[in-house]
């Protein structure tokens, strides 16, 4: 292999390349292109109430979450009514640090689908202790422009940006590097990629990252590789997510491809030998 700059450059080009190239109907460059880019992405809240609804939804993205929490209720916006229409200040009053009452009136009144387990740390309570602390968090600013304005505060220096989501990860339960990492860049945030499964899988096949990284080390790598490619970590996050969850969400009529990940892995990992 070539020096790293030339191996990112090169990894990344064959990920934006590769499902255009599987002449799979309606997946185009410009299609790839257009989920990397943040004019696709809804407009930034304006409320804390926003806010915190858009939080809680990137808390269940990720693994079984959104199959358990999301799907079973029919989307995240239906715990609308029992949160209050997502008032932080309200949940606070109303269930204090009480993560079972909220629990409670979600399967009185919205009835998940499935067998909801009430251990501690079984997928629904730890997401009730995520609702609970999150609120908490919210609650710590007067506004969303206040919050944009503290996330502004990391976002514009390099070496402070990686712990803001070690920081959200202290401050709310059950959130975690990644998924803080999801919530800032669903936000329009671009240099917080998610570290996912995908990415993991991909970075530690095609050595771009060490072996067995955690989500912070992973994180800066795809910070690297952007950094080499001459694009946003936002749209290396993009491209290689897509190879691996086939998931084309906003578009309906191409909806999942499949997952490509492990084809795309044997196909990059030959054409990186050749460098």
């Amino acid at each position: 292999m070539k020096a790293i700059p030339e191996v990112d450059r090169k990894a990344y080009e064959l990920a934006k390349s590769y499902l255009p190239s599987q002449k799979i109907t309606g997946v185009t460059q410009a299609l790839i292109e257009k989920y990397q880019n943040l004019s696709s992405l809804r407009p930034k809240p304006t409320s804390r109430n926003e806010l915190y609804e858009r939080l809680l939804r990137s808390a269940q993205n990720a693994g079984m979450k959104s199959s358990v929490i999301g799907d079973s209720i029919g989307g995240v916006d239906k715990l609308s009514s029992v949160l209050y229409d997502f008032s932080p200040k309200l949940v606070l009053a109303n269930y204090e640090d009480d993560w079972e009452a909220v629990l409670d009136r979600i399967i009185k009144e919205l009835k998940p689908r499935g067998k909801i387990r009430k251990t501690s740390r079984s997928l629904w309570p730890l997401y009730c202790q995520t609702i609970i602390s999150a609120a908490r968090f919210i609650e710590q600013f007067d506004s969303a422009n206040q919050f944009f304005e503290w996330v502004d505060f990391f976002d514009q220096d390099a070496r402070a940006r990686p712990s803001l989501p070690l920081l959200l990860d202290r401050e709310i339960e059950g959130f975690g590097f990644a998924l803080s990492c999801d919530f800032l860049k669903e936000l329009g945030y671009v240099n917080f990629p998610k570290p996912d499964i995908h990415l993991h899988d991909i970075f530690e096949a095609l050595e771009l990252c060490q072996a067995e990284v955690d989500d912070y080390q992973l994180f800066k790598a795809i910070i690297r590789l952007a950094s080499n490619a001459d694009v946003t970590p936002y749209a290396v996050d993009k491209v290689f997510w897509l190879i691996g969850s086939g998931n084309f969400y906003d578009d309906p009529e191409i909806g999942s491809i499949g997952n490509h990940k492990q084809d795309f892995i044997e196909f990059a990992r030959l054409e990186l030998l050749q460098e």
